[in-house]
């Protein structure tokens, strides 16, 4: 009967140089699998970004007429894409500026992968999960908004949020977004969105329900609201609107109880932008341009014409009414003129 051997003794020092060999191999594992645009996209500030395939940057044609644009294009293009540097890298003066057209380069190649069907589907997810934030108004109730810019050329304008419910864009919240450029997401993408994805956007009316409580109503908290938070996805009757309902509250000025009259100078202006017809029907009471049809009644064909009256009213000088108040001082001031017996180019001595 053979006997076994014992098992040899290991060294404490043998073990700290495995344990240390294991680890750094795990680090550089990690390390070698954070790519640029990993990278980038984790920054503060960046988390409106998605990733962008590798596979839609290395397609020429989705590059098309950015080399104008960019400068140092190949350098910028080498680093998103984590490949090696040519060995003649004299011609560039500072890696910092190969950064900068790095970042300008992806930033406008994410502009055009969030237009396409696999940009717009990881989009949606960041857009489920509350990965943009909220619309700060509060009769929003703090529904999803999406980032977009005010335009699709870099330097113009940083990014904005538009909230499908009231329909305004806003200003980030936070100032880590201030150096977050608009045209990395562009003009095109949230109207494109919605229309991919109508059960995430408003209808453009208020449907509302017997149950529902006035929005005239001073004790109305958003807990007593029929409609709950974020708004509900129903059946729109309109294929053309939207599929979520919309949240149709207007904030109402008050002083003692009674309204603040839309005439008067602290008056509630433009309260029409926020306001929404009741039914699906009114919405076929008016053409494409926003026009009442010739079926509608005449008094409220010359209610909507007293209205735009009192809104588009101009003078001659072409001013708004808000600055005819300057133009009747001075004609008070001609006639009183007058009446004294001085012409408004004479002064008091005649000359």
């Amino acid at each position: 009967m053979a006997s076994s051997a014992p098992p040899p003794e290991l060294d404490p020092d043998e073990l700290e140089e495995e344990a240390f060999d294991s680890s750094s191999q795990a680090s550089s594992t990690a390390t070698s699998t954070l790519t640029w645009i990993n990278w980038y996209t984790s920054l503060p500030g960046h988390d409106y970004f998605c990733d962008v395939h590798e596979d839609f940057i290395e397609d020429d044609f989705n590059l098309t007429g950015l080399q104008a644009m960019v400068p140092f294009f190949k350098e910028a293009l080498e680093m998103v894409l984590d490949v090696e540097p040519e060995e003649d890298s004299s011609k560039i003066p500072d890696v910092s500026i190969v950064e900068s057209s790095a970042e300008l380069l992806y930033g406008l190649v994410h502009q055009r992968f969030i237009l396409t069907k696999v940009g717009l589907s990881c989009m949606v997810e960041k857009y489920e999960a509350g990965h943009f934030g909220a619309c700060p108004r509060v009769f929003c109730h703090a529904t999803p908004v999406l980032p977009c810019g005010r335009a699709d050329m870099p330097g113009i304008d940083t990014v904005k949020l538009y909230c499908p419910n009231c329909g305004d864009i806003y200003t980030p919240p936070s100032s880590k977004y201030g150096g977050v450029d608009g045209a990395f997401f562009g003009t095109t993408f949230s109207p494109l969105f919605f229309q991919q994805y109508p059960e995430l956007h408003s209808a453009p009316f208020f449907a509302s329900t017997p149950s529902t409580i006035p929005a005239s109503s001073s004790r109305v908290s958003p807990s007593d609201s029929p409609v709950p938070v974020g708004g509900s996805t129903f059946t729109n009757p309109n294929p053309h609107g939207g599929q979520k309902s919309a949240l149709g509250r207007v904030y109402v000025p008050r002083i003692y109880g009674f309204k603040v009259s839309e005439r008067a100078r602290s008056g509630p202006r433009m309260k029409w932008l926020r306001e929404r017809p009741e039914r699906a029907d009114e919405l076929d009471n008016v053409d494409w341009k926003g026009r009442f049809k010739d079926g509608l009644a005449s008094n409220d064909q010359d209610d909507l014409m007293q209205g735009q009256a009192g809104i588009l009213s101009r003078d001659k000088s072409g001013k708004g009414k808000l600055f005819d108040d300057e133009d009747d001082v001075e004609e008070d001031d001609e006639s009183e003129a007058e009446e004294d017996g001085v012409g408004p180019g004479i002064d008091a001595a005649g000359i």
